[in-house]
């Protein structure tokens, strides 16, 4: 560890030099698209979740979509996946931000 730099800077300079940045979520990121693979990737591998995420994303580009969805769509979209709490609770908070904060995350 070199004295002096912030743990930060050491951070982004490991990603920069051997991180990954090819993932669908780092293509045009917006913090829906990131929500819904943070919420994917919890105890799943990144390879399994690709091919979710970008079914999951042809069919709920945005919270409204999502949160406008019936619940069984969702969880066929989900099916595969497992853990099926996350795609319930990931539509339920969906529904909170289209109601409370008009379809934008806050």
């Amino acid at each position: 560890m070199k004295d002096g730099e912030p743990l930060a800077g050491r951070l982004l300079a490991w990603f920069e030099a051997h991180g990954r940045k090819d993932l669908p979520w780092q293509q045009r990121p917006t913090p829906y698209r990131v929500w819904v693979s943070e919420i994917m990737l919890q105890q799943t591998r990144v390879q399994t979740v690709i091919p979710y995420y970008r079914r999951f994303m042809e069919s709920f580009p945005d919270v409204v979509r999502l949160a406008d969805a019936g619940s069984d769509e969702v969880l066929h979209h989900w099916s595969g996946l497992g853990y099926y709490a996350r795609a319930r609770n990931l539509q339920r908070a969906a529904i909170l931000v289209r109601d409370r904060y008009g379809g934008r995350l806050p």
